[in-house]
């Protein structure tokens, strides 16, 4: 089982690389490795699970945070509306996004930046997207083309830029960090 010491740290070279397209039907290593980013995940939203399995909760994680240099992540998060999104996304591509844009106030974390960076990150606040979804009840892997919106928008972009070798504080704006462009609003939880 991972736990965050197997998660890779942004000082290291390996999470700004491009991760290679993953082949379909999955590898029995390439499964090993989504299932065990699920398991992460879902530990988090256990009670004291930090301390009885190290984990550092989050709500997705990309296979290059295990220096695994394939193009997926899991995401098991709740949005502002209190919805459940989990899934296993493989071979994403972002087919369109809105110009409105959206963020979080408190600004973003990722299990891969152990410290607070302040600034705002302004992404599409709606997006189209085109990817493998691996379903973790069935085990079932079918190719889906989805809207997403606000929060789970904002999650999904987020993995993505991983896969790109992209961190999410290189979005914030260094001059002025907590600007906010007049096309965007903040993502409000219930």
């Amino acid at each position: 089982m991972l736990n965050y010491n197997d998660i890779i740290k942004d000082d290291n070279k390996d999470l700004r690389l491009k991760c290679e397209p993953v082949d379909l039907p999955l590898s029995s290593e390439d499964l090993s490795y989504l299932l065990s980013m699920n398991e992460y995940l879902e530990k988090g939203y256990e009670e004291d699970s930090e301390k009885k399995y190290n984990i550092r909760p989050g709500v997705g994680i990309a296979a290059p945070q295990i220096d695994v240099l394939k193009r997926m992540f899991v995401i098991f998060a709740y949005d502002e509306n209190d919805v459940e999104y989990h899934f296993g996304v493989i071979n994403p591509k972002i087919i369109s996004y809105s110009e409105e844009l959206t963020y979080l106030p408190s600004g973003e974390g990722c299990l891969s930046v152990d410290r607070v960076c302040q600034g705002l990150i302004h992404r599409p606040k709606r997006i189209k997207v085109e990817f493998d979804y691996y379903d973790f009840e069935t085990g079932k892997c079918e190719r889906i083309t989805a809207r997403l919106k606000n929060y789970i928008a904002v999650v999904f972009q987020h993995e993505y830029d991983h896969l790109n070798g992209i961190l999410f504080y290189d979005h914030i704006n260094k001059d002025n960090p907590m600007y906010v462009p007049e096309n965007s609003t903040p993502i409000k939880f219930k």
